[in-house]
């Protein structure tokens, strides 16, 4: 199995993006694919440093995140990407970008859950209008229409989520199924 991928987490902040992923990861490992990580926080660091949060440097934040998942998966590199990546039309562009390769999978959780597991306290912040251009509060965030899988956080749990998206990569045939331990 050689075939790339990119798993697109997206959602709210605080919907558990980086939780899943942080499950399914050392899973896609333990079965023989190595995965690139491409942590939004990180790219904004060094490839989208200087970036604000208007929607034009929120898009091309996504689009230098898309580039890169676009280079490895072609490659035969498994990716997993956790950015908010807020706005479907960028989004919508990264999969017209990848084809098949782009795997997006949607991590459900309304505000108010969001904001109750926020530990930064970046929603009380954002309730205030002491932070503007705040995904689900001050800025709008655009669910998929066409996700290929939904974690519903709020009704299910991580693992349970995790459990939920390495299924369907055994049923692309993109990873070997597990083996009993």
């Amino acid at each position: 199995m050689t075939e790339g991928f990119t798993l697109w987490f997206t959602g709210l902040s605080g919907a558990g993006k980086t939780t899943i992923a942080e499950l399914v990861r050392p899973e896609l490992e333990r079965r023989g694919r190595l995965v690139e990580w491409l942590d939004g926080d990180e790219v904004r660091e060094h490839l989208s440093k200087g970036l604000g949060f208007s929607k034009e440097d929120r898009d091309t934040n996504i689009r230098r995140i898309a580039f890169v998942a676009d280079l490895l998966s072609r490659n035969g590199v498994p990716v997993i990407t956790a950015a908010i990546s807020p706005y479907r039309e960028i989004r919508d562009e990264a999969r017209e970008v990848m084809g098949d390769r782009f795997i997006e999978v949607f991590v459900k959780a309304s505000v108010e859950v969001c904001a109750e597991r926020d530990v930064k306290g970046l929603y009380e912040k954002a309730f205030k209008g002491e932070i503007k251009e705040f995904t689900g509060v001050s800025d709008p965030y655009e669910p998929p229409l066409n996700a290929e899988v939904t974690l519903d956080t709020e009704h299910e749990s991580a693992e349970e989520s995790a459990q939920k998206l390495l299924a369907l990569l055994e049923e692309r045939q993109l990873i070997p199924a597990a083996q009993p331990a």
